[in-house]
């Protein structure tokens, strides 16, 4: 970080990577990172993008026989099952062809349900976000998915879900404003936006 004037620190883009790589040195090289915060066991059968996924999509590479290894390449194999009662997997043979765009469709579904459920609650109509597009409103709360974890921004008639970042959990029940691109997401906090011209 970086001390600008009194009361103003620039905090740097990778951070959090500067933060993990100082941890693995510390820590002789091994460093520990949450790659899912449901049960193996619970990725098999839900609906979003899943740890299990990609590891469907990898192969499975680097994953052992024995202990979570084990564990993890049984999963899989549900894992592989249960996308193909959804229309999303082959078998031909020994093997198992993933749908295209695989990740984004189990995103798409498990946020298009959410978000049902969410404006079944607030009465809010859900406006989906596209790729490059900024939306604004309140942060009202964050929503833990398997695909991921989501803040939830209402501009009072309707709400949209954007990727969440710890960056913003200090705003909860702020105005902000997001722009997606990809799976990313750049956040604007605590600036208000100006006439332009252009």
């Amino acid at each position: 970080m970086e001390h600008v004037v009194e009361g103003l620190w620039k905090v740097p883009d990778d951070l959090a990577e500067r933060g993990r790589q100082y941890d693995a040195q510390r820590l002789g090289g091994v460093a520990a990172e949450t790659k899912s915060h449901l049960p193996i066991e619970r990725q098999a059968r839900v609906i979003g993008a899943t740890w299990l996924d990609q590891q469907l999509i990898g192969g499975g590479r680097g994953l052992g026989d024995l202990g979570f290894g084990g564990n993890a390449k049984l999963a899989m194999l549900q894992r592989a099952y249960f996308l193909e009662e959804q229309g999303l997997a082959q078998r031909r043979g020994q093997r198992v062809i993933l749908a295209r765009n695989l990740l984004g469709t189990l995103r798409n579904r498990e946020l298009a349900q959410v978000a049902k459920d969410i404006a079944a609650e607030t009465g809010l109509e859900h406006r989906p976000v596209a790729d490059g597009q900024r939306v604004a409103g309140i942060y009202r709360r964050s929503v833990r998915l398997a695909s991921g974890q989501y803040a939830m921004l209402d501009d009072g008639m309707r709400f949209s879900l954007v990727p969440w970042r710890p960056v913003i959990e200090q705003r909860l029940g702020q105005q902000i404003a997001a722009t997606v691109r990809g799976s990313g997401v750049s956040w604007d906090i605590g600036r208000q936006r100006g006439p332009s011209v252009g």
